[in-house]
């Protein structure tokens, strides 16, 4: 590893720590600038009013004329459940609308942490709100405001119906699939002449707090954010850190209240209008991550002929099923909801769509647990990464063993001025003996993309949910073996065991790797005292990952510590078996061959380098001529 691969690992580990500060800052910023809206919009909405089962009825100021005036008074209606093997879900009387999720094959934390059997509470009318407003020359009909008749009730389908004597009659069909998704539509009877000539749209309004399902707020929060895909394919999100509020540019395809495994998504076959999104952030502790909002204006035929078709994806962000659930999809494009699960910046996400997502489906698809899924994925990338790396190595070795040629040099052009030269001479030298200062960067150039890769795919891998390996319970969450109950600023309540595992490795590659640059660098002052600096640096970044990764999940640090741990004894094992004096002996072997050819120049980078220096070298020299004469002018 040399300067170049050295500065690499520097300035990554830099944009990590300083993204992950600055976005905590941000989130701390936030709040303090708005403490009034920290008061009133961060609390939960649980707490701010009574769950919609408890709602008094609102006929005290009604209109014993308005349209659908009896269905403002409670029914004796009973709330419709409809199932299937994956999901449950509730539709209440009260605006006809879905009260209830939850999903069968999984358990929120705090139910798996205490042995129980309970399914996992997607979406709870206590928490969230959907209502349909219609304009009407008279008023605006809210359907939240009325309670709904059941019809055309089965295990899996169901029509709510609001009916008035006058013959209008508002209808949302409900069927659910035989996994998470939710078809829906709305039908009309006799509201064209009631609303206004120019209307084409009902107005919508949905909001949601959702609630902390997994171990840790911070992880949890990070991958938690409100997420859209415009009508013309690109999907955006609004930011995972504070809270925001955006207007969406163009019309838009679906619309998700999404935290870090799952997601609640609304999907329209004619594209919403006008949409408007809001992202709160919940305090930690409060049970809760963010609140969202969204406003936006549906599409419907006022002659009633035909029907308004809405879907709800309630389910898991699991890359394959979202993917698959374009099967079922209702508009003409794919719905791309795998869009749901981030796999990083372009170059990063094509490593992911293309290789770790293949090899993980194949590991997982053998029933193998996920520690050695990632312990396998580990060999694998060391193995596709061992022949550049041993190729960098060797030129390390040829650097190395060249040291007292090189030390030669500098003895030869010991002043300052003469830097240009002795590079010039340097160059020369390793293109004569075959060697390339350069070649230790093929490496760092091959792993970093794929380390950046990891670091997105596994917190969005559900696979390791809830899967425990040694002593962490949840290889998606911190492992805590070590734990207090008193928040320490930028710690947290514990420590992380595998975190430090990762930190402590890091630490060890690190001196690996300068020992290996002080033999290569040991003839050149120059490059020796910027290894001091270096050095100071290389052995700080383990500190700073251990800041950033402690609340991190015991996954991602497992495969940290496992990846260094290999790339640790691979540079072991080529040290232990690297020969210098056969290097040397080729080195000498390659040069006998060459000195024939006196008129020989670099290649590649190495001649365009020297090609530099030389144009340097030369404006050097030209300088120094001018001045050389205006002093002569001036005596």
């Amino acid at each position: 590893m040399d300067k170049n691969t050295i500065t690499g690992l520097v300035l990554i580990a830099a944009v990590l720590f300083g993204y992950s500060f600055w976005a905590n800052r941000n989130a701390g910023k936030y709040a303090e600038e708005h403490p009034a809206e920290k008061v009133e919009d961060t609390k939960p909405k649980a707490l701010q009013q009574t769950s919609l089962a408890e709602t008094p009825s609102p006929t005290e100021n009604a209109d014993t004329a308005s349209l659908f005036y009896a269905s403002r008074q409670r029914n004796a209606q009973e709330a419709v459940i409809l199932r299937n093997e994956k999901a449950e879900v509730l539709i209440n009387p009260k605006g006809g609308q879905v009260a209830r999720v939850n999903l069968k094959e999984y358990k929120s934390y705090q139910e798996y942490h205490a042995g129980g059997n309970a399914p996992l509470n997607l979406y709870n009318e206590k928490d969230a709100r959907m209502n349909f407003v219609f304009e009407t020359k008279e008023e605006n009909l809210s359907t939240d405001d009325y309670f709904f008749t059941a019809e055309n009730v089965s295990d899996t389908a169901v029509t709510m119906v609001l009916a008035d004597p006058s013959g209008v009659r508002i209808a949302f069909d409900y069927e659910l699939s035989d996994d998470y998704m939710l078809n829906m539509s709305v039908r009309t009877e006799g509201l064209k002449h009631l609303m206004p000539a120019k209307v084409r749209t009902f107005s919508l309004e949905w909001e949601d707090h959702v609630r902390q399902h997994e171990k840790g707020f911070y992880f949890e929060n990070m991958y938690s954010t409100l997420t859209y895909k415009e009508s013309d394919g690109n999907t955006e999100k609004l930011k995972e850190q504070g809270s925001e509020e955006e207007t969406a540019e163009k019309d838009v395809r679906w619309i998700a209240f999404k935290n870090q495994y799952f997601s609640s998504c609304l999907i329209s076959k004619s594209p919403l209008s006008g949409c408007k999104f809001y992202s709160t952030q919940l305090d930690e502790g409060s049970g809760y991550l963010k609140a969202y909002k969204a406003e936006a204006e549906v599409e419907f035929d006022t002659s009633g002929q035909k029907p308004t078709e809405l879907q709800f994806y309630f389910g898991p962000n699991n890359f394959r099923l979202l993917q698959s659930m374009d099967r079922q999809r209702i508009t003409e494009d794919d719905l791309d909801l795998q869009d749901l699960v981030y796999l990083g910046w372009p170059v990063v996400r094509w490593i992911n769509r293309f290789f770790t997502l293949y090899v993980f489906d194949f590991l997982t698809a053998a029933k193998l647990p996920m520690w050695l899924v990632l312990l396998l994925i580990t060999l694998l990338l060391r193995v596709i990464v061992y022949a550049p790396t041993r190729k960098s190595f060797l030129s390390s070795a040829k650097m190395r063993v060249l040291r007292p040629k090189v030390e030669a040099i500098n003895k030869k052009y010991p002043n300052q001025e003469d830097a240009m030269k002795r590079q010039q001479e340097m160059m020369t030298l390793y293109s004569q003996y075959g060697a390339s200062p350069m070649a230790g960067c093929l490496p760092m150039l091959i792993q970093m993309p794929i380390w950046i890769a990891m670091f997105n795919f596994v917190p969005n891998a559900i696979e390791l949910r809830q899967q425990s390996f040694l002593w962490a319970d949840d290889l998606s969450a911190y492992d805590d073996l070590i734990s207090w109950g008193t928040e320490i600023w930028g710690l947290g309540n514990h420590l992380s065991l595998f975190c430090i595992l990762f930190c402590l490795t890091n630490l060890a590659y690190s001196y690996m790797s300068m020992r290996q640059q002080k033999d290569m660098m040991a003839g050149n002052p120059e490059q020796m005292q910027q290894m001091k600096v270096m050095q100071w640096m290389m052995y700080l970044m383990p500190l700073m990952f251990f800041f950033m990764f402690n609340k991190y999940s015991a996954g991602l640090n497992y495969y940290y510590f496992i990846s260094l741990l290999f790339s640790a004894l691979t540079m072991w094992y080529l040290r232990k078996t690297t020969d210098d004096a056969k290097v040397l002996a080729r080195l000498e072997a390659y040069y006998e061959k060459q000195k024939n050819n006196p008129n020989r120049k670099a290649g590649g980078l190495a001649a365009r380098l020297q090609a530099l220096q030389e144009q340097q070298q030369a404006l050097l020299d030209e300088q120094r001529a001018k001045n050389r004469a205006a002093r002569g002018e001036k005596r």
